[in-house]
């Protein structure tokens, strides 16, 4: 990746090594158990590449005040299992038992430190610039016994907080296999994409899945936006279909304070690129605890509308069929629900027999797709939720230019300070 220092560019064996990681996971609360590894798993060709090293892990669950904020000992077997190597555990951050415990460390040992949202600077503290992450006591205590600074964090490199952007400066920021592949996978979508290209955009977050669509027909380069899902019903009211009070009150409360700004975006997308829009011709509600097909003629409804119809599968078919670049992101239903996982299902079986490159937008759907074993029948499955919406959405990405401002400081100096390239 330009202006960004790659783990493929330099060796880093001897050296100590603080690994920033999102593995961020579900948990059963009470129990503690991690119900899904995906993130895990993911990292471990990172681990593998600084196998001689004395690495460090950073990471975090959740966030304080919820049911699966839990310290990060369940992650550390999980990882142990999956590596087949010993993972020691810390509950400690930058305190005394972490600073000498990772100054204990051998070559080739792996130490696992505690969740780092437990440190009140790292969670619970706004920050303006990335600038003021790097002068707290976390980073001050850390810096200290680490030679350079590994991430992997791309689900969380929307964000800004010490462990995330805080070395930039203070020693080299290195970007890890896995983020190296996120960017590079992703860029696809928003760089000299094959055509046709096609873009389905659905789920609760109908203001993510319009501010990706505005940047997409900015960017030029798009065919197809498909709505589907909450987004869908969203962009078929602001085409002037009524969906009906239970469904634009779900709406309303759903994005809160964002609503104005997101029917903005969906009215203009109605005048300015219908053209480009793809929205459903048929939906199913939920009726007395059954699945109900409605056309679009059928609407206004008083029932939740938790599907696309069969209708708009047909439609959608032939457009996946022939795209050369599927992007897709966010569920087409309510599919918890098992009668109506039917049209989330059925794009999800279209894409895997798609010929052309399928990009999955992580969070739900990474999710569906992984549960599903479909992840080998796609050409990226991202590992990002918001971080990928915002990395397709054109935003500024603080963990990115973090890695580009250590690059700028560091580039000339690895040989001084014993990093060979």
């Amino acid at each position: 990746m330009e202006g960004v220092l790659s783990l493929s560019d330099v060796n880093l064996d001897g050296l100590t090594v603080l690994y920033r990681v999102d593995v961020n996971s579900p948990i059963e609360p009470s129990s503690g158990e991690l119900l899904d590894d995906g993130r895990l798993r993911a990292i471990v060709p990172t681990i593998e590449k600084l196998s001689k090293t004395k690495l460090v892990i950073l990471g975090h669950q959740s966030r304080p005040g919820k049911s699966d904020f839990t310290d990060m000992s369940s992650h550390s077997k999980r990882l142990q299992s999956i590596i087949g190597r010993e993972v020691k555990f810390v509950s400690d951050i930058c305190g005394e038992f972490a600073i000498q415990s990772i100054e204990n460390l051998l070559d080739g040992e792996i130490l696992f430190l505690d969740n780092v949202r437990m440190n009140e600077e790292e969670y619970g503290k706004k920050y303006k610039s990335n600038e003021d992450t790097e002068n707290t006591n976390i980073i001050d205590s850390l810096v200290e016994i680490a030679d350079v600074y590994v991430t992997d964090a791309f689900a969380a490199s929307h964000r800004r907080s010490p462990t995330l952007t805080g070395f930039a400066s203070r020693i080299p920021n290195v970007c890890g296999l896995l983020m190296e592949k996120e960017i590079d996978g992703l860029r696809i979508a928003l760089h000299n994409p094959p055509q046709p290209y096609l873009s389905i955009l659905g789920g609760a977050k109908a203001d993510d899945s319009l501010r990706v669509a505005k940047n997409l027909i900015k960017k030029g380069f798009i065919d197809t936006v498909a709505f589907v899902g909450v987004a869908g019903n969203m962009m078929l009211w602001a085409a002037g279909h009524d969906i009906g009070e239970v469904n634009k009150n779900f709406i309303r409360e759903n994005l809160g304070d964002e609503f104005e700004n997101t029917w903005n975006y969906a009215s203009n997308l109605i005048s300015e690129h219908s053209d480009l829009l793809f929205l459903p011709s048929d939906l199913a509600i939920e009726e007395e605890d059954k699945r109900i097909p409605i056309s679009l003629d059928d609407l206004p409804t008083e029932f939740p509308i938790y599907d696309i119809g069969i209708q708009t599968l047909m439609d959608l078919k032939p457009i996946i069929k022939q795209a050369s670049c599927i992007l897709w992101n966010g569920p087409a239903s309510y599919f918890e629900l098992p009668k109506f996982a039917f049209g989330t299902i059925e794009i999800l079986n279209m894409c895997s027999e798609a010929d052309g490159i399928t990009i999955i937008g992580g969070g739900h759907t990474s999710a569906l797709v992984n549960q599903r074993g479909a992840s080998k029948f796609m050409t990226h499955n991202s590992t990002g939720g918001g971080s990928t919406m915002s990395f397709l959405s054109g935003e500024r990405m603080p963990v990115i230019e973090a890695l580009k401002k250590s690059y700028s400081i560091f580039s000339q100096r690895l040989a001084e300070i014993g990093i060979n390239p």
